[in-house]
């Protein structure tokens, strides 16, 4: 029997990875997908194989052919969780149509193309888990993430109608809004501002993410927001 499959679209040296290497230790097939995936060979590594898959989630043929190769290859789709996103801040007055048009193609339209075609893959099954990575910026605007806010808005409100369209069919479908700085290389000098525990951990997200999958149908999660405890929300 093929063993579940568990697809991150969106994959780099942060959640991303977290999120991969926390589902391959659960046993799960595990597939990395990103733009350039195949250069993440440290994902290789280990005693949990990911296989890596280089994909352009803005592209429909793309991710409809990732999806058949999942259905056909890989084995029962269990969980998907979308992760991509772009971001350039700028003042709307400055934001140059293009910029902003890239960053809603990436951040909400690839979530579209991404979701939906996990939703018609689980709909013959019967059951799977779809997850949608927000940020602070899916509930409030502020001055310069006009690029960040559009899509991140858009991008929860997708995944509300699609978790009511999907529920009845045994389709669990949440978003996850990060309030907060992921530790990373780039964010590393804050810990010396606001202590150890200021940025959330990768790993820690990633196990929220393994729960959200593994809850009862009777109680899911449609919103879910993590934050660190020194975080004023």
């Amino acid at each position: 029997m093929k063993n579940e499959v568990a697809a991150v679209v969106g994959v780099g040296p942060g959640l991303g990875a977290a999120l991969v290497k926390r589902f391959a230790k659960e046993g799960f097939t595990t597939i990395a997908v990103a733009r350039r995936a195949s250069s993440l060979t440290s994902l290789r590594g280990g005693d949990a194989p990911v296989i890596l898959y280089d994909c352009d989630a803005t592209v429909p043929e793309q991710v409809e052919r990732l999806y058949q190769k999942i259905q056909s290859d890989y084995g029962p789709l269990c969980i998907t969780v979308f992760n991509a996103g772009a971001f350039e801040r700028r003042e709307v007055v400055e934001t140059d149509p293009a910029d902003f048009e890239r960053c809603w193609r990436i951040g909400c339209f690839a979530g579209f193309l991404v979701g939906s075609a996990a939703a018609r893959v689980m709909l013959k099954q019967g059951h799977g888990t779809i997850l949608f990575t927000g940020a602070t910026a899916s509930l409030r605007g502020s001055a310069g993430f006009v690029n960040l806010a559009a899509p991140k808005f858009a991008l929860r409100a997708l995944a509300q109608s699609m978790a009511r369209e999907l529920g009845p069919h045994g389709i669990h479908v949440a978003h996850v809004i990060i309030d907060g700085q992921i530790r990373s290389e780039r964010y590393q000098h804050l810990l010396a501002e606001r202590g150890d525990d200021s940025l959330i951990e990768p790993d820690a997200i990633a196990d929220a993410y393994l729960a959200l999958h593994r809850q009862q149908r009777s109680a899911w999660t449609l919103e879910l927001d993590l934050r660190p405890w020194v975080e004023k929300f």
